[in-house]
């Protein structure tokens, strides 16, 4: 059927797989129950970059691209036959404060979820033609997916469809479908997120242990949905468009999808023509019109990326899909790396190809806030919330050259951006998640934490500080900077006042419940510095997240595993010293 609707169009032909040959191209799945497999072929973008780039495209065509701006009312006025129709806008520039009107011949409200707000701005009576839904998706590690390869499922649990598939070398997973409110500021719930997880499990073989510290991002988008008033539920909604002409001539574009936005353009502008009696000097030109950066792309360009500027490979992939032939003008304001090779290109965050070039290329993308470098113009934020976090100070100092940031601006952008990763990201549910996971260890394992944790606290504070992770690091040989030991600290510090408790430490780890006396019992036992049972509960409930799969991994649990290592080797000299001096002093 996806065949026969695509026609001549069609990216691949589909075809069936039998259960050994599905196993062989995703062996990730669970055997037990598969009997085939029907593989098909669908596109994948970057939609914020899309979105960029069809507003970039008409930038270079003659419009008037604005960000930041709110529509704040609409202007009315009488036509040349008396009737009452739109004239402009009132707006308000949401950055500077600055307000203004804006005269027009015709208005297209094309707002997604805010679709009935802009109409109600027409007329306060009008009845609501969108049904917002939310959609929840997350973003795992690359290895819950083959490169090339995803799973799509129309009927879960409770009938709602659910994915997992390769996106930008991570896997995205998804997705909720809720009837919920329109808001600026969406957010991911702890239970949308075990719920995919969930779902995702039921597919996975036993090897992939589906852990809810591999959650590396998540987020909630609002679904402009077409209503239906003979369907109940949001899940029946058409994902098909409406346009919508009002009698003062507001020409609204409701629902719709990606893969036909360029024939809902097409609608909505010939409705607006023909609305608003106006005279285009051309028809339509939409058929094969290319966007910002497609003319000059070709699949292997990346290659003279590498071979024109030095660039690594990755990093020239990267900026080929992402900017097509403007990648050449990004690559020009790359820095030098000061190493052989690559010559330019200094990375943002090791993990990921994002360049320093980027940062300054975003500004003349119109990007004006950290928020909107970090998740509209790179997709770090959407990609890995932590390596967002880790990035900001290099991503703010960049743009403060470019925009000329005062050092107060500097601080609010930064705080700003920190609240967007907690709030709408899934950092902040991410952490809260681990936070609840009761203490469940056994004596052994307390025993054998507690010693590791006084390894490293030699002073006996009853904290780690950020000095004796310096210390410990040095011992091990290990070079980091200021900034890459409170990252490591910061991961564990649930108090968030620098420095990492007992309790804190502990709350890592934990599999089988311990009852509260005999922990008390097992502490005075080897530790006398602890002195309460909050704190106590604390601190075995960070232990107890590892082992329940909350936290995928901690370097803080690496070091202090491998510098008991340490302190056991160096004990072991001693006493072969000792002995070999025939036991004397």
């Amino acid at each position: 059927m996806y065949d026969l609707v695509a026609g001549s169009k069609t990216v691949k032909s589909s075809y069936y797989l039998s259960k050994s040959n599905a196993l062989e191209l995703f062996p990730m799945l669970k055997g037990d129950k598969l009997t085939g497999a029907i593989v098909y072929y669908d596109g994948q973008q970057d939609d914020a970059r899309m979105n960029l780039a069809i507003a970039l495209t008409a930038s270079r065509h003659g419009a008037t691209v604005v960000n930041h701006v709110k529509v704040v009312n609409l202007l009315k006025g009488l036509d040349k036959d008396g009737k009452r129709v739109l004239v402009g806008a009132h707006l308000k520039d949401e950055l500077t404060g600055e307000e203004w009107d804006v005269k027009a011949k015709a208005i297209i409200n094309a707002t997604g979820p805010f679709t009935d707000h802009i109409r109600k701005m027409d007329d306060q009576n009008v009845e609501s033609i969108c049904a917002p839904s939310s959609g929840v998706h997350i973003v795992l590690p690359g290895y819950y997916s083959p490169d090339q390869m995803g799973l799509l499922d129309p009927a879960t649990s409770d009938g709602r469809v659910i994915f997992f598939l390769p996106w930008q070398k991570q896997t995205i997973a998804g997705t909720t479908d809720l009837p919920c409110e329109v808001t600026h500021n969406p957010r991911p719930t702890e239970d949308e997120i075990m719920f995919i997880l969930q779902e995702v499990k039921n597919y996975l073989n036993p090897d992939v242990e589906v852990r809810r510290g591999d959650v590396l991002s998540a987020w909630s988008g609002i679904r402009p949905l077409v209503s239906d008033p003979n369907k109940p539920n949001t899940q029946s909604l058409a994902r098909n468009h409406i346009v919508h002409v009002s009698p003062t001539n507001l020409v609204t574009i409701a629902g719709g999808k990606w893969t036909t936005y360029r024939a809902m353009a097409q609608e909505t502008i010939d409705a607006t023509i023909k609305a608003c009696d106006l005279q285009p000097e051309r028809s339509c030109q939409t058929d094969g019109f290319l966007l910002e950066g497609a003319q000059g792309w070709s699949p292997t360009m990346y290659i003279r990326l590498v071979q024109d500027f030095g660039l690594e490979c990755e990093v020239a992939q990267h900026l080929s899909k992402s900017y097509g032939d403007r990648a050449f003008a990004v690559a020009k304001m790359a820095s030098l790396t000061g190493k052989r090779w690559p010559i330019i290109g200094k990375k943002i965050h090791p993990e990921f190809p994002y360049i320093d070039a980027e940062i300054r290329y975003g500004v003349r993308e119109y990007a004006r806030t950290a928020i909107d470098m970090i998740a509209r113009r790179l997709r770090l934020a959407f990609l890995n919330v932590q390596a967002a976090q880790e990035a900001l100070p290099a991503i703010i100092d960049i743009m403060a050259e470019e925009l000329h940031w005062s050092t107060e601006e500097k601080k609010k952008q930064h705080r700003e951006a920190s609240e967007f990763l907690a709030q709408e990201m899934g950092q902040m549910v991410n952490r809260a998640s681990r936070d609840k996971i009761p203490i469940n260890l056994t004596k052994d394992e307390i025993q054998l934490y507690i010693k590791r944790f006084g390894i490293i606290d030699k002073d006996k504070k009853g904290y780690v500080s950020i000095n004796d992770i310096r210390r410990g690091l040095k011992v091990l040989g290990i070079r980091m900077n200021q900034d890459e030991m409170h990252s490591l600290l910061n991961e564990i510090d649930l108090t968030y006042n620098g420095q990492m408790e007992l309790q804190d430490y502990l709350q890592l780890f934990g599999d089988k419940e311990v009852p509260g006396e005999e922990l008390h019992e097992i502490l005075r036992e080897i530790d006398t510095n602890m002195n309460g049972q909050v704190e106590l509960d604390e601190y075995l409930q960070m232990m107890s997240a590892i082992k329940s799969g909350h936290v995928a991994y901690s370097r803080f649990a690496r070091m202090a595993e491998m510098e008991e290592a340490q302190h056991e080797k160096e004990m072991l000299k001693k006493q072969i010293s000792v002995e070999r001096s025939g036991g004397g002093l």
